[in-house]
C-alpha cells in the first residue's frame, strides 16, 4: 500500500515528526560533490542535528562538510555519533543513551536527522524503539514504521532488530 508521504530530502529518508525528526540514510557520499549535493538537501529541511549510528571510519565523514555548508547561511549544525554495528542491536543501555540523545536534541529545539548506511536496519531499530518508548507498543511501533516508510516493510531490516523494537520497554532491566 502507497502512501502520501511529506517531502524528504533523500530517496529512502522519512519524517518521522514532520519539521523536527527525520530519518534516513548516511547523508554524505564517496564523491566530494555529491556529498555535498546530499547535505545541502538534508540541511534545507532545517535540520541542525545528525545523529550517526555508524561506526567511526565506517563511512566518509561529512562533519566538517556539514558544519560548512552551516555556517555558510549562519548556522550551526551538531553531530553526535552513537555507533551501532551494521546488521546488529546495540545493548539495551546502549539504546536507552541513543534514545536519551535524540529525546535530548528534540528538547533543545534541534531538528534532527537520525541515520545509519542506509537508513533501514540501526535506523528503523532506533526509530522503532523511540516510538515504544513514547507510548507505542512494540507492535504498533513496527506497523508505524512501515507506514512511516510509504509501506516498506522492510525496516527494521533483521529478526533481532525487529524484536528488540517489539519487546522495547524502557522500565525493562538495562
Amino acid at each position: 500500500m502507497m502512501v502520501d508521504l511529506p517531502d524528504t530530502p533523500l530517496r529512502g529518508a522519512y519524517w518521522v515528526r514532520p519539521g523536527r525528526l527525520l530519518a534516513g540514510p548516511y547523508p554524505g557520499a564517496a564523491a566530494h560533490d555529491r556529498a555535498m549535493e546530499r547535505l545541502r538537501a538534508v540541511l534545507a529541511t532545517g535540520v541542525t542535528f545528525f545523529l550517526d549510528l555508524t561506526e567511526a571510519g565506517e563511512l566518509r565523514d561529512y562533519r566538517l562538510d556539514a558544519q560548512t555548508l552551516a555556517a555558510a547561511e549562519a548556522r550551526r549544525v551538531q553531530h553526535r555519533r552513537m555507533p551501532i554495528q551494521d546488521m546488529d542491536v546495540p545493548t539495551r543501555a546502549h539504546m536507552a543513551d541513543t534514545l536519551d540523545t535524540l529525546d535530548n536534541a528534540l528538547a533543545e529545539g534541534h531538528v534532527v536527522y537520525v541515520h545509519c548506511l542506509g537508513g533501514i536496519g540501526r535506523t528503523g531499530t532506533v526509530i522503532g524503539c523511540w516510538l515504544a518508548r513514547h507510548g507505542m507498543d512494540g507492535s504498533a511501533a513496527l506497523a508505524a514504521l512501515v507506514q512511516l516508510r510509504g509501506g516498506d516493510t522492510g525496516s527494521p531490516e533483521t529478526a533481532e532488530q525487529r524484536l528488540m523494537v517489539a519487546s522495547w520497554q524502557e522500565d525493562a532491566a538495562l
